[in-house]
């Protein structure tokens, strides 16, 4: 943490908070307030879970959606959406970190509407981050969250032929819907039972680091997101730093990749390091640094993979069901999580939160 980050605070005034937050005063907004006032006076997680109680995971959670329900009062909600809020759902209002503020304030409200618990809330999260990515919905979906997440139940339900997953899709679409016209639209759903199929979405070619004496592949590195075409080729000192090996060398800058056949295949391999929450499909959990791997060689475009591409001077990865406009960089190989030295407990664990 920089030290113009910093807050000050005295040891007097620490003590007193992390004494309110041991006797869990007051409701989790205040914790989390408290938590990250403590971070930011430059108190340690470890050192606030040892006088509080407070473990790193709950502290994040309860920092990062006191930052959502601060959101919402900016936007001058109703007071009975911030006292929902408080009830406690902490876990709720966590789902919609990924958004950006006028979108968390959205699907707050649609979450206060329909009452949704921590698996509504991550759907609603979802819906609203990827529906934002369209150029436009069909006619009978409004632009509000609720026909949304109604429009991907519906998009879903078409293509279903499981009748008990197809009925799922529905009721949930129709408990979303917030227009009547998307309400019919899914309501034909009852009556129409012609399965469409569409070309799915691909899934990421998603990895995890596992095992240290994997043989690497040496790969240039062209720095950190964002980055456009002519950073591909940056240069920096030699240097080695985790949780990837990186390694500087010869004027430019490296990184190991284990040997899996989808590297090998690569004939012209390039990455760049890049924050997992920018990625075109929310991952879950934790937002962590991701290695993305692009082979330069394959630039021919094909509907059963995502593309890295230049738009407005960054690199974007995106996957589209025919050829893309923008110029292509090229195929995207992989994308590589570091190595899981320790998870931290599951965020969803019950755990007691009183107000």
């Amino acid at each position: 943490m920089s030290q113009d980050s910093q807050v000050k605070m005295s040891e007097t005034e620490a003590q007193e908070l992390m004494r309110s937050l041991l006797h869990k005063e007051h409701s989790w907004v205040e914790w989390g307030q408290g938590c990250q006032k403590l971070q930011k006076a430059g108190y340690g997680t470890q050192r606030i879970f040892e006088d509080t109680g407070f473990q790193n995971s709950q502290q994040n959670l309860v920092i990062v959606a006191a930052q959502v329900f601060n959101n919402l009062v900016e936007a001058d909600v109703a007071p009975e959406v911030l006292d929902y809020f408080r009830g406690p759902r902490s876990d709720v209002l966590y789902e919609f970190r990924i958004l950006n503020q006028q979108q968390r304030v959205n699907a707050s409200l649609l979450a206060y509407d329909k009452k949704i618990n921590i698996d509504g809330a991550a759907l609603v999260a979802k819906a609203v981050k990827d529906v934002s990515r369209m150029s436009q919905l069909p006619e009978a979906f409004t632009n509000h969250p609720g026909d949304w997440v109604a429009y991907l139940s519906w998009k879903r339900a078409k293509s279903q032929k499981d009748l008990q997953q197809r009925s799922r899709l529905i009721a949930q679409g129709l408990k979303f819907a917030h227009s009547p016209t998307a309400r019919e639209a899914i309501e034909k759903l009852l009556s129409d039972f012609s399965v469409i199929s569409t070309v799915s979405e691909p899934l990421l070619p998603l990895y995890r680091l596992e095992l240290e004496e994997e043989l690497p592949r040496i790969v240039p590195l062209a720095g950190s997101y964002p980055i456009d075409n002519q950073q591909l080729s940056a240069v920096k000192q030699v240097e080695i730093r985790e949780p990837f090996s990186q390694i500087q060398a010869n004027g430019g800058s490296y990184v190991p990749i284990p040997g899996w056949q989808v590297v090998l295949k690569a004939k012209d391999p390039v990455g760049y390091l890049c924050p997992s929450n920018l990625l075109p499909k929310y991952l879950g959990g934790n937002v962590e640094e991701v290695l993305v791997l692009v082979d330069r060689a394959n630039q021919t475009w094909d509907v059963n993979s995502y593309f890295v591409l230049e738009i407005d001077g960054k690199l974007e990865i995106r996957w589209s069901d025919s050829e893309p406009e923008e110029p292509i960089v090229g195929q995207l190989a992989l994308i590589l999580r570091p190595k899981k030295i320790l998870d931290e407990n599951n965020l969803t664990e019950p755990w007691q939160m009183d107000d």
